[in-house]
């Protein structure tokens, strides 16, 4: 959570974070992979593998449109993603797949600029006239280059495919054609009908994009040189990974109809498929590069930004703002730009940001002020949080209950939201437990805060997924974590000999 800060900064050296902006949801092709690095230009001239075509290969100009609807998101996306992240290994790294990739492209003429964001999240995207993004979470899940080549080609064929740009105009005219229905249909079920009706197409068309893109970088990967079967791994990580986070099975298959993606276990099944006949039309299975590639991620910083505070487990802490609290067991704590967000399987929600109160001002006065539908007058109560003046109070308003806090801390405030559809006691006891964990940090808990790094070593004999988890920092789930990260099954034992990744302090 960066209260203050401007987003839009570049990082440096091998050090940064932030959420993804809701108004560029249109434009971002639908590739969000979830379910750091100035342009990566300038690394790939440095390695003589240019992604700028000669002249001999161009052909005409990037349709204007797109490069403008790529200029305007560009810094947009920046500023939601905590900015680049400027790492040279993971640069070059970059920069020697999207060579290949680009010459192997149905389109060898087309220019590309990469970018690695400063996130955490495991994400990749491409806007109109060849921006393609990647961060420098996915960075870190990935287990060989032929991994990301495999995210980047999928980017580059929604580029080729202008993917993002016919989402754009498709999302306008559904736009259009919502308000007019609402301003003509007087039946509400009736406009209900055709807005879901528009909903539902445009997720088909994005569905539909993805599993065309999907196989167009498989394509693309095989003819550069890689593993076909990269594709297929990276998603099975990405399945991996949601499920540890959100502590639940495996995809049960019923996700969101309405979700932008199709389902993972389809495009796994598809990317196999896909992989299966590209090997037996090359007659090879290509390059992964797992060693080089793990050589160079080794550093790489994971999870969140000191400039945006840290999660570890159940607690945040922030050096910069000098304050931390912690979440009850069940919860699973997010740390985003804008603020700090936490839910658990009961269907509770929370979020701790910044409250815009003036030092001096009262807290009661900023609680009745109108921002909270549904107040509760009576239950607004003063208290202590730690020697800390704060107020609570009680609200509910469309279905769900609330309780909120604002803690004065110096001469900042902040507040904390607690939500849910069925109140019980559990959910007061797991607001009062959070805000009484509410506190200063101490000079040498602030010095001692490092940002967490990928760290590779290799397997040795007597090693197993259990003995190096616990080499690990702290984090929730070591074992678990260890085995999503290095592509092992739930019960499988790493190789002796074999390079794997471990999360440690610094």
């Amino acid at each position: 959570m960066g209260l203050g800060r401007d987003d839009s900064r570049t990082t440096t050296g091998r050090p940064a974070r932030a959420g993804v902006a809701l108004a560029l949801a249109m434009l971002l092709g639908g590739c969000v992979a979830g379910l750091g690095g100035r342009s990566i230009d300038e690394a790939v001239q440095a390695n003589q593998l240019a992604a700028t075509p000669s002249p001999a290969q161009r052909s005409p100009e990037v349709d204007a449109r797109e490069v403008a609807i790529a200029e305007r998101e560009h810094p947009k996306i920046l500023a939601s993603f905590g900015g680049t992240y400027e790492d040279q290994e993971a640069e070059v790294a970059i920069a020697r797949a999207v060579g290949r990739l680009v010459r192997a492209s149905d389109e060898p003429w087309r220019s590309y600029r990469v970018t690695i964001l400063n996130s955490p999240a495991i994400n990749a995207f491409a806007l109109p006239g060849g921006y393609v993004y990647v961060t420098r979470g996915l960075l870190a899940l990935a287990n060989d280059t032929s991994e990301v080549a495999a995210v980047i080609a999928h980017e580059m064929a929604h580029v080729t495919a202008r993917h993002a740009f016919a989402r754009a105009e498709r999302a306008e005219a559904a736009a259009v054609a919502s308000r007019v229905v609402q301003d003509v249909v007087q039946d509400p079920a009736v406009a209900r009908l055709a807005l879901a009706s528009t909903q539902l197409s445009l997720a088909r068309f994005s569905q539909i994009q993805e599993l065309d893109a999907d196989a167009v970088g498989i394509r693309t990967l095989t003819k550069a040189g890689y593993d076909p079967f990269a594709a297929a791994r990276f998603l099975t990580s990405m399945a991996r990974f949601a499920a540890y986070k959100t502590a639940s099975p495996m995809d049960d298959g019923s996700a969101d109809f309405l979700s932008s993606h199709p389902s993972t276990p389809e495009r796994i099944v598809q990317a196999n498929t896909a992989a299966e006949a590209a090997v037996r039309t090359a007659g090879t299975a290509g390059d992964r590069d797992q060693d080089a590639y793990l050589r160079r991620v080794d550093g790489l910083m994971f999870g969140d930004d000191p400039v945006e505070g840290f999660v570890r487990g159940r607690e945040f802490l922030h050096a910069k703002l000098g304050l931390a609290f912690a979440v009850p067991a069940g919860f699973n704590l997010e740390n985003t730009a804008r603020a700090v967000l936490a839910t658990d399987r009961n269907g509770t929600a929370m979020r701790f940001d910044g409250a815009d109160v003036k030092k001096g001002d009262d807290l009661i006065d900023y609680l009745t002020s109108g921002w909270i539908n549904g107040l509760d007058p009576g239950s607004i109560q003063t208290l202590s949080i730690n020697g800390m003046p704060a107020a609570i109070a009680s609200a509910a308003a469309r279905g769900y209950s609330y309780r909120v806090a604002v803690v004065r801390f110096g001469d900042q405030t902040f507040r904390f939201l607690f939500a849910t559809r069925a109140e019980t006691p559990a959910f007061d006891r797991a607001f009062r437990q959070t805000i009484a964990t509410f506190r200063p940090l101490g000079p040498g808990e602030q010095s001692r805060l490092q940002p967490l790094r990928i760290r590779v070593t290799t397997v040795q004999p007597g090693d197993t997924a259990e003995s190096l988890a616990s080499r690990m920092a702290p984090v929730d789930r070591p074992v678990d974590l260890f085995r999503v990260f290095n592509g092992l099954g739930p019960r499988e034992q790493p190789v002796v000999g074999r390079k794997v990744k471990l999360i440690t302090d610094g």
